[in-house]
């Protein structure tokens, strides 16, 4: 069974930073893998921010979360984080990661494991 928990949402003030953590478990750390971090707002679709593997640690970023989210992990731990600064009231929304079975990919496809989702939400 592949386990994956988030922690670290919340309210914050627009310009705030909020740091993500994603911890997993279970067979897939056996594996070449690959954690993404996509978020979901109200009446949206799931929105791919970026991705980070295991195997040499390579991040991925959509282009509009470069300059702003940042993505590393701990092998130590199994835990990969989403560092997030100057956050916008439009950034608002349950942010998830979810792994798959080799390279990553930019959209949902593939990602057969996913945690339960954590809230972030930025005030104006």
């Amino acid at each position: 069974q592949v386990q994956l928990v988030e922690s670290g949402g919340g309210l914050v003030q627009a310009g705030g930073s909020l740091r993500l953590s994603c911890a997993t478990s279970g067979r897939i750390l056996n594996y070449y893998y690959s954690i993404g971090w996509f978020r979901q707002a109200p009446g949206k679709e799931r929105e791919f921010l970026g991705a980070i593997n295991n195997k040499n640690s390579t991040t991925y970023n959509a282009d509009f979360a470069k300059g702003r989210f940042t993505i590393a992990r701990d092998n130590g731990k199994n835990t990969v984080s989403l560092q997030m600064n100057s956050l916008k009231p439009e950034d608002t929304a349950i942010y998830y990661c979810a792994a798959k079975i080799g390279a990553y990919i930019g959209n949902t496809v593939g990602y057969n494991y996913w945690g339960q989702g954590t809230q972030v939400t930025v005030s104006s």
